[in-house]
């Protein structure tokens, strides 16, 4: 049975925000899916001090690369939604499903073109005037909490 929902996180950069996104999984209930190569040793002591004890309670799959968790997910017929800031799909105009796999790239670069085109839906955030994007970590609990709210 799949989860009500995940988070993949692919290629991240900055370890204090997947600590974050770690703890903020855990403490929802959350699944994460980290796609290596990640930019920083997942076992690096920055991950733990943003993620604290949490890591423990988190539920952590990592995928060696891109090609292994896209065979993970179609294994479990999930659908993928990608946040980017080249969508034009409000987040908050998207009915979100169970089992659903939120997606976020990079911090420093995004996804590349294959993964855009490999997703069932891609969402954004929007923004004011020449913001360029919003913190990963804050990306994910907003669009998290929105799912969370529709399948309650």
């Amino acid at each position: 049975m799949n989860d009500p929902l995940r988070i993949a996180l692919y290629q991240p950069d900055i370890a204090g925000n997947t600590g974050t996104i770690l703890r903020f999984a855990a403490c929802l209930g959350l699944g994460v899916d980290i796609i290596e190569p990640a930019g920083f040793p997942l076992s690096d002591k920055a991950l733990r001090r943003a993620g604290m004890d949490y890591l423990e309670m988190a539920d952590l799959t990592r995928h060696v690369d891109w090609h292994a968790f896209e065979v993970w997910r179609k294994a479990r017929a999930a659908r993928l939604v990608l946040l980017s800031t080249k969508a034009t799909i409000v987040y908050t105009d998207f009915r979100f499903a169970a089992g659903d796999i939120l997606l976020f790239g990079r911090e420093s670069a995004g996804v590349p073109d294959t993964v855009h085109q490999a997703a069932d839906a891609r969402l954004t955030i929007p923004m004011q005037g020449p913001a360029r994007s919003i913190n990963v970590a804050l990306s994910v609990a907003m669009v998290a909490g929105e799912a969370i709210r529709q399948l309650r």
